[in-house]
């Protein structure tokens, strides 16, 4: 095996789902500025993660959503508008039809 090409800075970090609220204290090389008071009393790196075992449909067995950056809010105003342009369209359409079919019946 090659030397020198594993990294050695191994130490304890903080992995924090704030979402659902967990957090677990384990062994990485994950580069952070930010630090956290763990139980022990100990203060330890935190890194911030947006899906854990904890909000993982495959580990949970339900399907939650998960939106930190607005997705699902943006595609469900994306769809209302869609649908209110299509609501109006149809009512122009039958407007124009019906003036359509008054002008034919004289």
């Amino acid at each position: 095996m090659k030397s020198s090409i594993h990294p050695q800075d191994y130490r304890p970090v903080v992995f924090s789902d704030e979402v659902a609220g967990f957090a677990f204290l384990t062994q990485s090389t994950a580069q952070t500025s930010e630090t956290i008071k763990w139980e022990d009393g100990n203060e330890y790196p935190l890194v911030k993660v947006h899906i854990s075992s904890k909000s993982h449909p495959f580990f949970t067995g339900e399907e939650k959503i998960i939106d930190t950056e607005g997705r699902v809010d943006r595609f469900k105003a994306r769809a209302k508008a869609a649908e209110e342009r299509r609501a109006q369209m149809a009512a122009k359409a039958k407007k124009v039809n019906a003036k359509k079919a008054t002008k034919t019946e004289k």
